[in-house]
């Protein structure tokens, strides 16, 4: 426990360090000297009137670089996709740059921003768009005819420095009425037609325009440029939002690049994505009934409390506290949709629930496995050899967890945190599985071996049925509900999350029904003694006693049962 001890405070230290740049539902991403051909930025899911806000500042490139970007672009891809990971077009897994594409493979929308800073500009190439609108600031340079026809009335404009003779002044005062025309003409242009054609510049529908150069503005080295996006209802979705970097794609030298962007989405109703809308009220429902069974496992304990042992009360916290870590998930949920980002103090409490529920679920399943504290009080070296693994490997897979929640995607660090996540957990599920093998195998050689093959048979079926189980929950919340999640529409994939609790309520409710304190459980009905076994048989051959009821004393000495002597 001592290790436990440790890890939980190594945790505590690395989780309050990691706080300190959660931003949720509204990213502030910074990259320095970046050679990554392609930056995850987000995956969001827009419902209808989604907004996506895009701002990139301090965009630099090295001094000496020399690159052609009409070869090699630069710039954002926004890509609708129906499910997490499946990109809008197969570019991806190819050598074509994905800012090269001229049309898309499908008919899922595909919008392309490639920056140009030879011409401080932005192209924006809309691919099978719908009907999302772009507003953006297009470039200030009009086209050379627009730029004629209003230079054409300066030049014509009569010099009033220039002195005029007096009877031509008194020609044009005898015939006012052209210029007062012109006067009334000219005024009543730039007041609200001239604004009204400013706003519908910057506004621009994709569904129409499919290309259109917007402006790129630089401040001393550094390049900005910003963008807002509404998605209208044909073209809600989950849409990916990736920075390309194109030149590095190839082999070569890995020209650098650094950058800071601001991405904020929005739905509607606040700031979650579609799929997470309805994690709140989830979590906090099945927080409820976690809590509900807890309490009916604790009636139980109490109704026989003579014959519990300590990891019947371990199960109980274990349940308690997977309560408890819902209810704060559910609180995160509810502040990031309103405010666009968790509470510190509520986030805090989050993760050290989650910590504990994590450590404890491995912990009990392990002790379950070894028959710790219902066959027997001592675990041999090989069994605290696990826990000296499976302890700080799951407290490792907490903080991972934990890093990957406060992290932003676009991080380089995000996908390795992933990663160790993904292969410590299966690493904790394999390992406490080992536990369950050898009191298997324990048990067959027992049955064969010591005269009471009954009784041991009884513990090995339960404990193949216990095998079977963990087996079924590993399968079904690490693989099955993932795959589920992958084939399921975007608004729907919080039934993966659904599907998670759902099976790890049902996981629990059988281990519980299994490993129950009671009298009639052939797990808990230890061995006896040679002589009690031999009046046992004594009693049962003889009809003597027929009818007489004998008091025997249970195997934790705690309780004292009547059992009939037919």
């Amino acid at each position: 426990m001592a290790v436990a001890q440790r890890g939980c405070v190594v945790a505590g230290y690395l989780l309050l360090l990691v706080l300190t740049g959660c931003k949720a539902r509204i990213h502030k991403l910074t990259l320095e000297n970046e050679t990554r051909f392609a930056v995850d930025l987000n995956n969001f899911g827009f419902f209808a009137n989604g907004t996506l806000d895009v701002n990139l500042t301090s965009l630099r490139f090295q001094s000496d670089q020399s690159v052609n970007y009409s070869t090699h672009p630069v710039g954002f891809s926004l890509s609708r996709s129906r499910v997490n990971g499946v990109l809008s077009y197969t570019a991806e897994e190819t050598e074509v740059c994905p800012l090269t594409l001229k049309e898309s493979t499908n008919d899922e929308p595909l919008i392309l921003f490639l920056i140009d800073v030879n011409n401080l500009s932005v192209t924006m190439n809309a691919i099978s768009a719908k009907d999302n609108i772009l507003i953006a600031k297009p470039k200030a340079e009009a086209p050379k005819g627009q730029r004629k026809t209003r230079e054409a009335p300066e030049e014509n404009k009569p010099n009033t420095n220039i002195d005029v003779p007096h009877n031509e002044m008194n020609q044009k005062t005898k015939n006012p009425e052209p210029v007062t025309e012109k006067k009334d003409a000219d005024a009543n242009v730039p007041k609200v037609p001239v604004e009204a054609k400013k706003v519908e510049e910057n506004k621009i529908y994709l569904e129409k325009t499919k290309k259109m150069t917007l402006a790129l503005d630089k401040i001393n080295d550094s390049y900005n440029f910003s963008f807002h996006m509404v998605v209208g209802l044909l073209a809600q979705g989950l849409y990916s939002l990736k920075f390309h970097y194109c030149k590095n794609r190839g082999p070569g030298v890995k020209l650098p690049y650094s950058f800071t962007v601001e991405v904020t989405e929005r739905n509607p109703g606040g700031y979650l994505s579609a799929a997470e809308i309805p994690l709140s009220r989830l979590y906090i429902c099945m927080a409820g009934v976690f809590f509900f069974a807890a309490m009916v496992w604790v009636y139980t304990l109490m109704k026989h409390r003579y014959s519990v042992f300590k990891i019947h009360w371990l199960m109980a916290a274990l349940a308690f506290t997977k309560s408890t870590s819902l209810v704060f998930h559910s609180i995160n949920y509810h502040f990031i949709n309103t405010k666009g980002h968790t509470i510190e103090g509520w986030a805090v409490m989050y993760y050290i629930t989650h910590l504990l529920k994590g450590a404890l679920l491995f912990i009990t399943l392990a002790l379950i496995g070894t028959g710790w504290a219902f066959v027997k009080y001592i675990l041999s070296d090989k069994e605290k050899k696990i826990f000296m693994i499976v302890i700080p490997l799951q407290v490792l897979a907490n903080v991972a967890y934990i890093i990957i929640e406060s992290t932003e995607e676009g991080s380089s660090e995000y996908y390795l945190w992933k990663e160790i996540l993904f292969l410590v957990d299966l690493i904790c599920c394999g390992a406490i599985l080992f536990p369950v093998v050898w009191s298997i195998r324990h048990l067959q050689e027992a049955s064969s071996t010591d005269g009471k093959a009954a009784m041991n048979l009884e513990k090995l079926k339960l404990f193949r049925h216990y095998y079977v189980m963990i087996v079924c929950y590993i399968y079904f919340t690490r693989i099955i509900a993932i795959l589920l999640k992958v084939t399921m529409p975007f608004q729907w994939q919080w039934c993966y999350e659904f599907l998670v609790e759902v099976s790890t309520l049902i996981f629990f409710v059988l281990t519980g029904y299994k490993f129950r304190p009671a009298s009639n459980n052939p797990y808990l009905q230890l061995p006896q003694d040679e002589e009690d076994v031999e009046m046992d048989e004594v009693v049962t051959e003889s009809g003597a006693l027929e009818g007489i009821s004998k008091v025997k004393k249970t195997s934790n000495g705690r309780e004292r049962q009547k059992e009939s002597t037919l």
